[in-house]
């Protein structure tokens, strides 16, 4: 079995080192899913790999939210499967019981998660050879 990288979080600075991670990652909303049934947020993410100071390596990598229990996109035309948006940063508020998770992209695009608790996992799956 082939070892991936990957960054857990389950607190602020967890979710602020993934989020300084997937700074730029460039996304085609085709690889956006919500999974209802799982409560699971996932996205395909091409991303450079900053925490190795890799700067020049560029690398695909899932992000994924578990206990997802709401999703709300403004700004991104989820009919253009195509349609490349870029991520800027992801950050959360504590919202009564649950947490609103909001990652932000170019173009004021955000997508706005509704948590039961913080659980991200950012996983590296291959690089991209130029």
């Amino acid at each position: 079995m082939e070892y991936r990288p990957q960054i857990i979080a389950s607190d602020l600075d967890g979710l602020q080192v993934i989020s300084a991670c997937s700074m730029g990652a460039k996304i085609r909303v085709a690889d956006i899913k919500y999974l209802l049934s799982n409560k699971v947020f996932l996205l395909s993410i091409e991303r450079t790999k900053v925490e190795t100071s890799q700067e020049d390596k560029r690398i695909n990598s899932i992000l994924r939210f578990n206990d997802v229990i709401k999703v709300k996109a403004k700004n991104i035309d989820q009919k253009n499967k195509e349609l490349i948006i870029e991520l800027m940063a992801i950050d959360y508020l504590k919202n009564n019981n649950d947490y609103e998770i909001n990652l932000m992209f170019k173009n004021n695009a955000h997508i706005t998660l509704v948590v039961e608790a913080l659980e991200i996992l950012l996983e590296d799956q291959n690089e991209i050879k130029n």
